[in-house]
């Protein structure tokens, strides 16, 4: 089912839920013209869709930094996304990604009405290709193009355009192609990834970038919530490339994976020859994040470690 194209589904288009099949836009709209356009992605735990609210709060701030007006209320988007969810997790049989992608839509001197255009739709977690990382961790590459600076766009909004990360992730896969980027940004500080906030362990001290150069993303804060909750001191803060590289564990967080450990940051094992993956902390936060959610998450990735032979996860993390 995962990866059959389709495969079923349905989503949200022009006033009705129908099937993936005939949901087309124009090869004019902004999104496509310009990357004028802005989304959210939620993710389902046992079919049940994980703050969905947060995840339209910063919609919703989205849509005001571009400038574009939602073709729907907030309420109405909603209850789109939770019919949406509901039926695709059905047809699925999994748990799955729920989108919602606003552009601007066709302008006039294009030949269009100039009205947003709205779609929400559904993927499968890609729990085949990604479960590998919750056994080994993931390898993290910082690539030589750095992350947009807060002055030219701020990474704040969550917008399709994704060249910056998206060329991160291609210097990174030459590099290694087994590795995911995390870009530095403009003062050689960690930044990003494609849809993935990092954190960095050390004495005990949760840290993370700061909010200015980074996209905050709704399992960044759930985890900062989650560590404070341990009793742990979280901090956000620049991180250098020595403070990463000599840390005692590394973690990124996403909608999709969670809490998942890495191993290595160009090339060099995080914690040490012989560190656990994932290290304590790491761990910590797994079973916080497993027992808010009511499903252990390392688990439900573990589960299909025998479908992960030949899948490929080069999909940014959301």
């Amino acid at each position: 089912m995962a990866n059959d194209p389709g495969a079923g589904r349905v989503a949200w288009f022009q006033g009705a839920i129908r099937p993936e099949s005939e949901v087309l836009i124009s090869f004019r709209d902004g999104a496509a013209v310009h990357a004028d356009g802005v989304y959210d992605t939620e993710r389902t735990f046992n079919g049940r869709v994980f703050r969905l609210d947060e995840h339209l709060d910063r919609l919703w701030r989205s849509l005001a930094y571009v400038g574009i007006e939602a073709p729907v209320s907030r309420a109405e988007l909603a209850e789109i996304s939770l019919e949406v969810a509901a039926r695709n997790h059905e047809i699925c049989g999994r748990d799955i990604w729920v989108t919602q992608r606003i552009s601007s839509g066709v302008p006039h001197d294009y030949g269009g009405d100039g009205r947003p255009s709205l779609i929400v739709e559904s993927l499968p977690l890609p729990f085949e290709s990604r479960a590998p990382f919750f056994r080994d961790g993931i390898r993290l590459i910082t690539p030589p193009l750095r992350r947009v600076p807060p002055w030219a766009l701020s990474p704040q909004a969550k917008t399709v355009n994704y060249l910056n990360p998206l060329l991160g992730g291609r210097h990174a896969a030459r590099m290694d192609a087994g590795a995911w980027p995390i870009l530095l940004d403009e003062h050689g500080n960690l930044s990003e990834g494609g849809g993935a906030n990092v954190f960095a362990v050390r004495g005990g001290v949760v840290m993370t970038p700061r909010a200015e150069f980074v996209l905050p993303g709704i399992t960044r804060g759930v985890v900062m919530e989650l560590a404070a909750g341990l009793g742990l001191t979280v901090e956000e803060r620049d991180i250098g490339l020595y403070e990463a590289l000599t840390a005692d564990e590394l973690f990124i967080t996403a909608t999709s994976v969670c809490v998942c450990p890495v191993v290595s940051l160009n090339g060099r094992r995080i914690g040490g020859d012989g560190a656990a993956v994932p290290g304590p902390v790491t761990h910590r936060l797994q079973g916080a994040f497993s027992e808010l959610v009511g499903l252990d998450i390392v688990a439900q990735y573990l589960d299909h470690l025998d479908a992960a032979a030949g899948a490929a996860a080069r999909a940014p993390f959301v």
